[in-house]
């Protein structure tokens, strides 16, 4: 069953290209999401973006870099952060809202997690330090989510909390959402966090262990280490609540959890190009997939795009089933999933982070 032929789906504000597949081009005949891309780009089955509105890219991009002004990540490298272009890739991935401080309060988070995993562990020119990054993780859980100490050491606290300006971020990102977010969905998130801040961990262990996971070891790190975090937005972006009975209702979490790797995957390889330029070691499935299965590379990109694209098509189907039989908040939450697939793709082929 496709997803076009569900017969229903969400209803509001900009969801009128929402309706699942957000792939537009299904009338004419091709094939709907298999798009032409870049020569140095792999080609992937992946969603149309549902909209592109620059203007409001724009405008959310300003204001998230002059936010990361004020809170002190990527100090030196503030222009990075505007040419990365963060506010184009929630304008794109969260299409269903017009509303430029919600989309801000969304951006800020998602950068908040990007500083963590730049700062923290993957950017030593950035302070990334394998050996501490257990414990920054740690003081990380405080940050968005108040540790409650004994009088007398609260100051202390806060005076740490106030001198990292990643766990500044990660405050004010969590003040701006709530002003959206209700405690549940706060809560959803911060759960979230803890796992991905887990999966930052796996990943800080393989480098000073020296340690080439498998490839199935590498696929579930990559489904905790992944965009999850971002995907559990799209309803409080959207000015809605999905219960969350249905969002961790096993045959959702299953459907969101592949739609997250999928998109991680995206990641990996757009970023393929830039990591082997760095030093040290680099993680993505196409590398874990040529040390285990002793190819070359470019054969171990085509069977990374082959996996990325079976993770689409088996979301694409269960998301089906799931929005026959489920709540009108949640067939527009899997439809918000692909349309983030969509938009994640359009960004990373656009991005100049992974020029």
């Amino acid at each position: 069953m496709l997803l076009g032929a569900v017969p229903h789906g969400p209803t509001g504000l900009g969801t009128s290209g929402l309706r699942i597949p957000g792939a537009r081009p299904s009338a004419a005949g091709a094939d709907p999401a298999r798009r032409d891309a870049p020569p140095s780009a792999p080609k992937l089955y992946c969603p149309e973006p549902v909209r592109d509105d620059p203007a409001l890219g724009e405008l959310v991009n300003e204001r998230l870099v002059l936010w990361a002004r004020q809170v002190g990540i990527y100090a030196d490298r503030i222009e990075q952060v505007r040419s990365a272009n963060f506010g184009r890739l929630v304008m794109l991935a969260h299409p269903d809202t017009e509303d430029a401080d919600r989309l801000l309060a969304t951006a800020k988070c998602a950068l908040a997690e990007w500083a963590t995993d730049d700062h923290y562990c993957d950017d030593e020119s950035a302070g990334a330090d394998s050996r501490l990054l257990g414990a920054r993780l740690g003081v990380a859980c405080s940050a968005i989510e108040t540790a409650h100490l004994p009088l007398g050491y609260v100051l202390d606290g806060e005076r740490a909390m106030g001198e990292d300006p990643v766990l500044v971020a990660l405050r004010s990102a969590f003040d701006h959402l709530s002003r959206y977010a209700e405690p549940g969905q706060l809560a959803r998130l911060r759960h979230e966090l803890g796992v991905l801040f887990a999966g930052y961990g796996q990943e800080g262990s393989w480098r000073t262990s020296e340690h080439t996971p498998a490839v199935w070891e590498y696929l579930a790190h990559r489904q905790i280490n992944s965009f999850l975090p971002c995907l559990a937005l799209i309803d409080v972006t959207g000015a809605y609540q999905l219960p969350a009975t249905e969002y961790s209702a096993p045959p959702v979490r299953r459907a969101v959890k592949l739609a997250a790797l999928a998109s991680t995957l995206v990641n990996d390889l757009y970023s393929m190009a830039k990591n082997s330029r760095g030093e040290g070691v680099d993680f993505s499935l196409p590398t874990v997939i040529a040390a285990e299965e002793h190819c070359g590379l470019a054969e171990a990109t085509e069977k990374a795009v082959a996996l990325h694209d079976e993770l689409v098509h088996t979301y694409e189907a269960e998301a089906a089933v799931l929005s026959a039989v489920g709540s009108p908040q949640l067939r527009r939450f899997l439809a918000g999933v692909w349309a983030w697939l969509g938009g994640n793709h359009e960004w990373h082929r656009g991005s100049d982070r992974y020029v």
